[in-house]
């Protein structure tokens, strides 16, 4: 036997780890065929990884809040930009829905100035509005057609509900037009009612007709039409031009005031129509104008009719 220096033998560590082994051995074995009758060392884990669980989880937190994180503002960065697009596509769309009401209505406008074009069974010529003004001294609007459409002074604007007004300006390719509302126009007028004839003047209030020398024993009430009576020959007459709203007598009290509502629609015109046959005019005949006597009675004429009698003598 092998001693050490403390005397004590050399094998007798690897003895104790020898032993050792085997008794872990045994227990090793003894433990697989107890979990292989009884299966108790699945209870054992499944127990363990009861334990350990929660422990995996918590190491998962920090790349769990990442990719949470990182999913949360790619689908944030989506939805804004799909919030973005349907809130133009919903622009689009109502710009879209808007558009065509606009051209539905104008289409609408565009039946009813045909439709008067057939009835009334004049030559007439369709013109587009570009501008209109309103003001409170000048009721004006501006025709995209002139002379070189053949346009002139005093062609008389209608549209599809009654007379708007007459042209005052010629420009080579526009043509400036006086509304029956402006301050300065007047129109006869005749009350289809009863037959009365008066002038109804523009008036600074905007839409508005003002008829001022009505006699106090006339029969004038609120919603009576008034119609072109003719008079003057430059509006035909029979077309519609206002319905009155409104009856007072003057201060004075010798006349009445009356106001009234146009039957056009002057605010929401788009196409106009021109009248080009000018209204027959009606009242007493112009007086011939006088150049001298006949050609039989001038001085002349006698001379040579006395020289050829003496001649014929």
């Amino acid at each position: 036997m092998t001693l050490t220096r403390d005397g004590g033998s050399l094998f007798s560590a690897n003895m104790a780890g020898t032993l050792r082994l085997i008794v872990y051995l045994a227990i090793a074995s003894v433990l697989m065929v107890l979990d292989h009758r009884g299966h108790w060392m699945g209870k054992v884990r499944y127990g363990a990884a009861i334990v350990v669980e929660p422990l995996y989880h918590l190491a998962g937190l920090p790349a769990s809040g990442f990719r949470a994180a990182r999913v949360a503002f790619a689908d944030r960065r989506k939805l804004t930009e799909e919030n973005k697009q349907l809130r133009v596509d919903l622009l689009l769309a109502n710009a879209r829905l808007n558009h065509m009401a606009a051209v539905s209505r104008q289409n609408k406008r565009l039946k009813k100035l045909l439709d008067t074009r057939r009835q009334l069974g004049m030559n007439v010529q369709l013109a587009r509005v570009i501008d209109i003004d309103l003001g409170a001294f000048s009721h004006r609007l501006t025709l995209n057609t002139g002379a070189h459409q053949g346009v002139k002074v005093g062609q008389v604007v209608i549209d599809a509900h009654g007379i708007m007004g007459q042209v005052t300006q010629v420009l080579p390719g526009t043509c400036t037009v006086m509304l029956i509302t402006d301050p300065d126009h007047a129109i006869p007028v005749t009350d289809t009612r009863t037959g009365l004839r008066t002038v109804a003047h523009g008036s600074h209030e905007s839409g508005q007709l003002s008829l001022t020398t009505i006699p106090v024993s006339a029969d004038v009430r609120v919603g009576d039409k008034l119609v072109s009576s003719g008079l003057g020959g430059r509006f035909p007459p029979g077309f519609p031009v206002a319905t009155i709203t409104h009856v007072e007598p003057q201060l004075s009290g010798m006349f009445l005031t009356a106001r009234a509502k146009p039957s056009a629609d002057m605010q929401r015109a788009d196409e106009v129509l021109l009248l080009r046959d000018l209204a027959p005019p009606v009242g007493p005949p112009a007086p011939a104008s006088v150049d001298g006597p006949p050609r039989a009675l001038a001085p002349d004429a006698v001379g040579s009719s006395s020289t050829s009698a003496r001649r014929s003598r």
